[in-house]
């Protein structure tokens, strides 16, 4: 089945991260954040100290969604300079760590 894989003895929508790096400008930040997660396929933006003004973590199904959000809407949000995509692999958290080992045994 397209867009889809098997994982044990179940299947698990595949899902694409990017973590996409947004230069904006300093006085169209809190506007282009706004605008930037009312796209679908924005799944958060968050404002930051550093190098680059916002991050936004893009979560689509398939890699030709990526060129949709990025380059066609995400890119061309009013006062957006310039982005820097980098797509995710792998992820781990605790939340997925502790799952993996909790037994359902009540203490």
């Amino acid at each position: 089945m397209p867009g889809r894989w098997r994982c044990g003895w179940t299947n698990l929508a595949r899902v694409i991260t990017a973590i996409v790096l947004v230069h904006v400008a300093a006085d169209r930040i809190p506007e282009a954040a706004q605008a930037i997660a009312d796209l679908d396929g924005v799944d958060e933006v968050y404002s930051c100290a550093g190098d680059v003004d916002l991050i936004a973590m893009v979560k689509v199904a398939q890699h030709e969604q990526l060129a949709d959000v990025i380059a066609g809407r995400l890119s061309k949000v009013d006062g957006v300079h310039r982005t820097d995509t980098h797509i995710a692999f792998r992820s781990w958290s605790r939340r997925d760590t502790e799952a993996t080992f909790d037994i359902g045994l009540d203490t």
